[in-house]
């Protein structure tokens, strides 16, 4: 049985494989996409999305307001998450991106910071090619967008329940003043027979 050996080891020892995960990763960060093969691509996939949560463990922004003790507490926390980081990232253009850019641009995506496009077989060898790329920041913005319309929906659906609420009471108060004006000459006309009625009864 295969327990504990996850993983391709793509032909390679695990020193070389490391080493190259760690500049496959650095690259991505820095260029925004490699061009590489499917296996290689979908192993630096798992290792990105790793690193990027890291970075969003404590973006910049919650450190504003952070006083004392909790911004001590705070700071601990995001450079132990640098140094757990920089096992993977060997360049620190890369973990200034990470940890500062990518930590508040994906701060609202909740996994999946990278996508392969597939590009046919590599000449020679025929080996399937993909292109690894982080999603881009425009596209955070459609799905932040996204998430807030629904509320707007509901907000919208609410009010025309109000209005046909609101005006119930205004139809019934329409409706009333109509029907006591058609019970009025009902009435009139009530009246007016019982009255040659009673000057009948008098002359006799």
């Amino acid at each position: 049985m295969r327990h504990r050996k996850a993983g391709r080891k793509l032909g390679r020892n695990s020193s070389h494989r490391k080493a190259m995960y760690r500049n496959m990763v650095t690259s991505l960060v820095l260029l925004g996409e490699i061009k590489t093969t499917e296996a290689k691509a979908k192993e630096l996939r798992r290792i990105a999305d790793k690193v990027i949560t890291l970075g969003k463990r404590v973006p910049p922004s919650s450190l504003v307001g952070l006083k004392g003790e909790a911004l001590e507490t705070a700071k601990a926390q995001r450079v132990h998450a640098i140094r757990l980081a920089r096992k993977w990232v060997v360049d620190r253009d890369a973990l200034d991106l990470i940890f500062n850019d990518f930590s508040e641009r994906f701060q609202a995506r909740p996994g999946g910071y990278t996508r392969l496009y597939k590009l046919g077989f590599r000449a020679g060898d025929n080996a399937p090619m993909n292109l690894v790329q982080l999603i881009p920041a425009d596209e955070e913005l459609v799905l932040k967008e996204k998430k807030a319309a629904p509320k707007k929906k509901a907000a919208k659906k609410a009010a025309p329940a109000e209005e046909a609420v609101e005006a119930a009471p205004a139809e019934e108060a329409e409706a009333a003043p109509a029907e006591e004006a058609e019970a009025a000459p009902a009435e009139e006309a009530e009246a007016a027979a019982e009255a040659p009625a009673e000057e009948g009864t008098d002359k006799e």
